[in-house]
């Protein structure tokens, strides 16, 4: 419903309580949907069983050892092995519920994909596992 407004002659518009319902659950929706695909990420789920931080740490060590010795080329590789791991570390102490995440998004991805457009192969390619797509009903 539009409305002139006389003071500067543009238009304004009423939001209608089926609007602004649509808008909480595109927001919902496209939170849960970060935060679980966040939470994949963290994790390294890509089929692969969670890393322990203590051996995370250990290697870090032996990188940090490594490092004293090697050459230019070595010691380039081993600076980013270094920051992989200090990122893998640092997922890895996240306490991430990941199952009440999964939980939600089985809730919502199935919408979520139908209102933007996202197909299966999409989501296997972001790491979602088939079962939870077949459980939100995306085949």
């Amino acid at each position: 419903m539009s409305q002139d407004n006389p003071s500067d002659g543009r238009s304004t518009r009423e939001v209608t309580p089926e609007h602004k319902a649509a808008m909480i659950q595109g927001r919902t929706e496209t939170r849960i949907v970060r935060q679980y695909l966040e939470a994949l990420e963290g994790a390294g789920r890509s089929g692969g069983r969670r890393r322990n931080p203590e051996t995370l740490r250990k290697k870090l060590a032996s990188v940090e050892q490594e490092l004293e010795s090697a050459g230019a080329v070595g010691r380039l590789h081993l600076i980013q092995d270094r920051i992989d791991l200090q990122k893998a570390i640092e997922a890895a102490e996240q306490n991430v519920d990941i199952e009440t995440l999964e939980d939600e998004f089985v809730g919502v991805a199935a919408s979520y994909s139908e209102r933007k457009g996202v197909s299966y192969q999409a989501w296997r390619e972001m790491g979602v596992p088939p079962k939870v797509l077949h459980e939100a009903g995306i085949r």
